[in-house]
């Protein structure tokens, strides 16, 4: 091939790879397998091999790394950076409103347009593009300069080396029909400016944090604190190639000096960034009002640990440009817009002891004992250490300065001792020889982290055995918590699971703070609970390693309580997502004596456990496996929709899978279907196909 048609060749390679990272890390939508994606990258690296002149800075070949720099050079932003004021609660945030339309000179019953945005909690960034080519990545740094970082950027999939004119983007709209989303394409795609800054935000995925943390921990380095460190830490490697294997990924959300362009609203630029092939988040809402910012605010703040990456807050802007600049700014942050910061879910404290808790299992896990601190909203006092080699691992001690962290409703945990805080006077802590509920043996099985009390009459035991059973997915019986497990037990009047449905209202009357309505309420709860599904059962049962979506597979396949009682070890094992060690731990727990009298216990209280009839055809034979976040289901919902037109859900991806359903920011999953080359289902096609 002579150079002028390997130039040409070279050029539509770079164009029709660049489009595919696109469809592939941005759009999460690819049109061609990753068998076919090598080929065209394999070709374009021979090319530029055999003609090293052909070599541009954008090329996919380039985003590898290079040599390790001996330090970054410091780079000055066209436009500042500026940091944002914040709201830390609603009086702040209706403040916020209030003050813009005070400046605007408007009536104070009227509205304001604004845009809502997911604050993203990683590294800032400023991209500039000249001509459509990246030219240069720098860090915020003060705001006014930062380091010049642009080898690092380039290993990021996401971020565009060259820029497209009109790239086809997403066009599905999610939720209300009022609410406009990203994913609105304008209607009039703009021309890229001559020259830009855009402005974004670096971040890493839960599931990529974690495979990093575990290498380290492998390979004896410090693990880093959160998601939002790793991705800071990833971004300043000197060796670019170490950043390129960190899997960063990075949302845009807005522009700073343009050159050549302009726009009339910051949704509207927000549309032009994602049609010229930059990643937007998803999840941003052009606002009428203030209150429709409140609503927006509650929604995330009970979804945010669904997203896959973490967020710290809202950002909430004035949506036209022209008020913004009517707004102006104030010392080192804009007037016209806020970041609205929901409460933080990592603290520090002082652990003062270390005590240890027995659970269902016989389980003994270390609990820190704090200073109480409010991490994401609650205010905690006890944090888990999970076992022993952890408490080794990150070498934690009574008296030790720690983080803390929260998610969700899930007990706190111990991230990282702050060693620059010892005294000295810090203790090592042991775990104990002896229960320290019962007094019985302790073992810890070879092979295994967690230590277990093996005394089956151990009170603790026994307790939470009876607390799992009456969870919501197990039994679901409302009113019986905790606490009234305790009552119960300590007085006497149950022993297991199956002695609640004995229980009489002059049994409840006599304890403490039990009035007739309450007593009333729990038996009815109790009652209601009688008629409940095989799955349920078998995971109330709290068999050891037998979770929700195993013991809904071990429904589906024995149809019956007896059926799986009896089944042997080679029949337990055959079941599909059973295998050894789970059949050999249901087997044991039926081979016991008092788990058998249990049971029986339930039939003679009138507990009966119903298989759902799967409907016999529509999803027969074909097995989905979930990830991501979906829109219209929970999880749970999705699976069981699929088991009950005689599909099979699994909880991971094989060659036997036939369909991967990808939500919003799905994993390695969905890399494994199309390494596998499996059917991968938007949430739209799934629910097509289901209804």
């Amino acid at each position: 091939m002579d150079e002028r048609a390997a130039d040409a060749r070279a050029e539509e390679l770079r164009q029709q790879i660049n489009c595919h990272n696109y469809r592939y890390y941005v759009l999460d939508s690819p049109v061609i397998s990753d068998a076919e994606y090598d080929r065209l990258m394999q070709e374009l690296v021979t090319l530029e091999e055999e003609h090293p002149e052909l070599v541009t800075p954008d090329s996919p070949t380039q985003r590898v790394g290079a040599p390790p720099a001996i330090a970054f050079e410091s780079y000055t932003h066209h436009q500042p950076m500026l940091s944002l004021s914040n709201a830390f609660g609603d009086e702040e945030l209706l403040a916020f409103d209030r003050r813009i339309k005070r400046m605007l000179d408007m009536d104070a019953e009227a509205d304001i347009e604004y845009v809502a945005e997911l604050k993203i909690d990683g590294l800032a960034v400023s991209l500039t593009y000249e001509g459509g080519r990246l030219v240069r990545g720098a860090t915020r740094g003060d705001g006014y300069s930062g380091e010049d970082i642009t080898t690092n950027l380039r290993t990021i999939n996401a971020i565009p080396l060259t820029l497209f004119q009109g790239i086809e983007g997403e066009t599905r709209r999610r939720g209300d029909a009022a609410t406009e989303t990203i994913n609105h394409q304008p209607s009039a795609i703009p021309a890229i400016p001559r020259m830009m800054e855009v402005r974004g935000e670096v971040f890493m995925l839960h599931e990529e944090f974690r495979r990093i943390n575990r290498e380290r921990e492998a390979a004896g380095e410090p693990t880093f604190a959160n998601p939002r460190n790793a991705a800071a830490g990833s971004v300043r490697q000197l060796d670019s190639s170490i950043t390129a294997r960190r899997n960063l990924d990075i949302f845009v959300y807005g522009v700073g000096f343009v050159q050549g362009g302009g726009f009339s609203t910051h949704f509207e630029t927000l549309q032009a960034l994602k049609s010229w092939g930059f990643k937007v988040n998803p999840n941003v809402r052009l606002c009428r009002s203030i209150e429709e910012i409140r609503a927006f605010i509650t929604d995330w703040s009970e979804k945010r640990e669904t997203l896959g990456y973490d967020i710290d807050g809202v950002v909430v802007k004035v949506n036209s440009l022209e008020l913004q600049n009517r707004l102006g700014f104030v010392a080192r942050s804009p007037r016209w817009a806020t970041a609205y910061k929901y409460p933080a879910t990592q603290e520090t404290t002082v652990i003062r002891n270390i005590v240890v808790q027995v659970g269902r299992t016989g389980a003994l896990t270390p609990v820190a004992v704090m200073d109480p601190v409010e991490v994401g909203g609650v205010t905690v006092s006890r944090a888990t250490l999970h076992n022993e080699d952890e408490i080794r691992r990150k070498d934690v001690r009574i008296g030790d300065t720690v983080v803390i962290q929260r998610a969700g409703d899930v007990i706190p945990e111990v991230v990282q001792v702050i060693t620059d805080k010892r005294t000295g006077a810090e203790t090592p802590f042991q775990m104990p020889s002896k229960c320290p509920v019962c007094g019985g043996e302790v073992e810890r099985p070879k092979g295994e982290a967690v230590a277990r009390c093996v005394n089956l009459a151990c009170p603790a035991q026994v307790k939470e055995r009876i607390v799992h059973f009456t969870s919501r997915n197990a039994l679901n019986i409302e009113g019986v918590g905790p606490g009234q497990v305790d009552q119960f037990t300590d007085k006497g009047l149950i022993r297991d699971p199956a002695d609640l449905y004995y229980l009489k209202l002059e049994d409840l009357l006599p304890l403490e703070r039990m009035g007739e309505k309450l007593a009333s309420n729990i038996l009815g709860a109790i009652e209601k609970s009688r008629d409940t599904t095989l799955a349920r059962l078998i995971y109330g049962l709290g068999i050891r390693h037998v979770g929700e979506h195993v013991a809904q597979v071990l429904a589906d396949h024995f149809g019956s309580i007896e059926r799986l009682q009896d089944a042997s070890d080679e029949e337990l094992s055959s079941v599909p997502e059973v295998g050894p060690v789970i059949a050999g731990s249901i087997a044991k727990f039926f081979a016991q004596p008092e788990n058998c009298a249990v049971l029986e216990k339930l039939r003679r209280a009138g507990v009966t456990a119903r298989t759902e009839k799967a409907e016999a055809g529509a999803l027969a034979g074909k097995t989905f496996v979930f990830t991501g976040v979906l829109q219209s289901f929970s999880r749970e919902e999705a699976e069981e929709r699929v088991r009950l037109l005689g599909g099979r859900a699994a909880s991971s991806v094989s060659r036997s899978t036939d369909f991967v359903v990808a939500g919003e920011s799905a994993g390695s999953k969905l890399q494994k279907a199309r390494e596998l080359e499996i059917t991968v289902l938007t949430e739209k096609q799934f629910t097509e196909m289901i209804s």
